[in-house]
């Protein structure tokens, strides 16, 4: 033990023992100093980044979605606004067994399997995180009992919502147009438009008509709210918020009643009428029928209606009076007289003797005429107001088909109008080049003589035929058409009216313009395609009927109508404007596969008229039914009246 003692080095211990205590010492002031820095770093340097990071855990911010406009028509009756429900919501992401959930909310809220499918629709083209309906429009006593339950289902929760609702149900619905969900595709095109924060908190957005056109009026800006929050997620008190901007009201120039009384009058046929103010553009009327509920897109729309309206043979969906191409027929006939005259190639007394057919020179192809055996002596006026097809083939030979359709371009055919609704089609009005472009091969006279009586490859929209109806009325003065009247901010109240918009002006021979006037009204007279449409109407009528076949009679052929496919019938047409010293209105309507159109399309349009122009409403609607078929037509050439 005495040796052990002696063999010790303390001297050499305690330098050992105090080297290790300078590393230690080092090792905690490192960390000290790794904890002052941080300290620093964290309270000084990042101070703003972390603060903000913290007030974020407890402080949220809400968008909120702005009031979208209202719409109403001419004389105040709205036809879209909005309203407060309860909505039962559903976030998937929060639920474990959404079946189960559903399946036991059904216990204490009525859900049918429409909404059930509507839900899972939504659900596969949103986001998990995202809140959706299961159910809306809850009652106050419905809303009372999921309250009472609520803490057994997380991820569920009532929100009152601001609803868009179309009170007149179908009427107008291809005017309004309606909203819907914002889906992938609206989402990618606000952000290329750079709108999309202005959408944050609104799950909806135009998706046809006015609702669409006129979306960045009618949707506001959207507004924020600071929110605090507990532990728990729920908000304790609003810090600071930025209201939102509500939506525009726009007003249309549209005639609710006027419209009304156009759907009645259809009944169950199909087709499409347009009414135009002649001096300023404005849309009186614009049916396509027929019509469906726009309230089914608001909330989403179940599979089931989807299903139903968009496999349709009748085609409810399409808006008819702009994306509907039909042959003109012989309502084409007053503009090619027109175009003949200023031409001055069938200046008064010039007359034909009408056969029944027309031949070119070195051909013995017969053009036929409506009637057998002819007109004998029609000179142009008789030629309009018998709808003489004889007349027009030669006619159209002798302007040219360059000639004539340069002219009747500027009353609107073959171009869009500019009508603030989207998807315009603007219809066919063909030339040598068109059809070179279109199939490689020339253009023959053969084709120039059925395109004077509108029939060939022409091709015309309900919208453009009143137009080109609108500019005749006005003398050659055209007026674009238009829906909204005047926009009128809600936060100033300040409205502002659209000023009309002249789009062409066409000079015409006051002498010639009175000719075809003059024949047109004749047709509403004794004697004319539409006497019984003029009868005891109480005021002067221009008008011009016109029968479009959908299929192609073979040169020996006779059409009966009894023997064809009711899909494959003629359609009806007629165009008129009134009263003619000083037009107010002017209508195309088009009944489809129904016949001709002094007794099928032409009883509608009077009784728009009598309306607009008398106050006079008609003593009962039309009630005639479409056939029960589902074949397609297909349109092809020839006429008759």
């Amino acid at each position: 033990m005495r040796r052990r003692a002696e063999l010790k080095n303390y001297h050499h211990e305690l330098q050992h023992f105090k080297l290790r205590l300078i590393v230690l010492g080092g090792i905690v002031l490192l960390g000290f100093g790794i904890l002052i820095i941080r300290f620093y770093f964290l309270q000084i340097t990042a101070y703003d980044h972390y603060h903000t990071l913290a007030e974020n855990n407890r402080i949220s911010v809400i968008p909120v979605a702005p009031t979208r406009g209202i719409i109403t028509d001419r004389n105040g009756k709205t036809i879209a606004h909005n309203f407060f429900v309860y909505a039962l919501e559903i976030t998937p992401v929060k639920v474990e067994d959404l079946d189960k959930t559903i399946a036991q909310l059904s216990k204490l809220v009525e859900i049918s399997s429409n909404d059930i499918n509507r839900f899972k629709k939504l659900k596969a083209s949103n986001h998990e995180f995202k809140s959706l309906p299961i159910r809306t429009q809850l009652n106050e006593v419905e809303a009372a009992k999921f309250a009472a339950n609520r803490f057994r289902f997380p991820g569920v929760e009532i929100k009152s919502r601001l609803y868009r609702h179309y009170p007149n149900g179908k009427l107008g619905v291809h005017i309004a147009g309606y909203i819907g969900r914002i889906n992938d595709n609206d989402i990618s095109k606000l952000k290329k438009e750079g709108a999309l924060s202005n959408y944050k908190g609104s799950d909806h957005i135009g998706k046809s008509g006015i609702e669409q056109f006129y979306e960045k009026k009618l949707h506001g800006k959207a507004g924020f709210k600071q929110v605090e929050i507990n532990a728990d997620g729920r908000a304790v008190r609003v810090l600071s918020s930025t209201a939102p901007v509500s939506g525009d009201n726009l007003t249309l120039s549209v005639d609710l009643k006027l419209q009304e009384i156009a759907e009645r009058a259809f009944g169950e046929r199909r087709g499409a009428l347009v009414a135009i103010k002649p001096k300023t553009g404005e849309i009186l009327a614009l049916v396509s029928m027929p019509t469906f509920d726009p309230n089914l897109f608001v909330g989403g729309i179940d599979t089931a209606n989807w299903r139903r309206l968009n496999e349709s043979a009748d085609k409810p969906m399409i808006n008819r009076p702009l994306r509907g191409v039909y042959p003109p027929g012989s309502t084409f006939k007053p503009f090619v007289a027109l175009a003949g005259l200023e031409a001055g190639k069938r200046m008064l007394p010039f007359h034909i003797k009408d056969p029944g057919y027309f031949i070119l020179p070195n051909s013995t192809h017969h053009y036929r005429d409506w009637k057998v055996g002819g007109h004998g002596f029609v000179d142009i006026k008789r030629a309009i107001t018998i709808s003489c097809d004889t007349f027009f083939y030669g006619l159209a030979i002798e302007l040219g088909i360059e000639k004539l359709s340069t002219f009747v371009r500027h009353f609107g055919f073959g171009k869009k109008t500019g009508i603030d609704i989207a998807g315009e089609n603007s219809g066919l009005l063909p030339t040598p080049e068109w059809k070179m472009r279109r199939y490689k091969k020339p253009w023959y006279k053969g084709e120039t003589v059925i395109i004077g009586i509108g029939q060939g490859y022409t091709l015309t929209t309900p919208l453009q035929l009143a137009y080109a109806t609108a500019v005749l009325a006005n003398r050659g003065t055209a007026m674009k058409p238009h829906l909204v009247t005047a926009i009128t901010d809600v936060k100033t109240g300040e409205t502002t009216p659209i000023k009309p918009v002249v789009t062409d002006q066409i000079a015409l021979n006051e002498s010639n313009l009175e000719t075809v006037k003059t024949a047109m009204v004749d047709v509403t007279l004794p004697g004319g395609t539409a006497s019984s449409v003029g009868r005891n109407a109480g005021y002067s009528i221009a008008a011009k009927t016109g029968t479009a076949q959908v299929i192609g009679i073979k040169q020996n052929e006779k059409y009966d109508e009894k023997n064809i496919a009711a899909r494959h019938r003629d359609h009806a047409l007629f165009i008129a404007y009134a009263p003619t010293d000083n037009p107010q209105i002017a209508i195309a309507a088009i009944v489809e596969n129904g016949g001709h159109g002094g007794s099928a399309a032409g009883p509608i349009a009077r009784q728009l008229m009598d309306y607009y122009l008398l106050g006079k409403l008609p003593p009962e609607p039309i009630e005639k039914k479409a056939p029960k078929v589902t074949e397609e037509a297909t349109v092809e050439a020839s006429t008759h009246d």
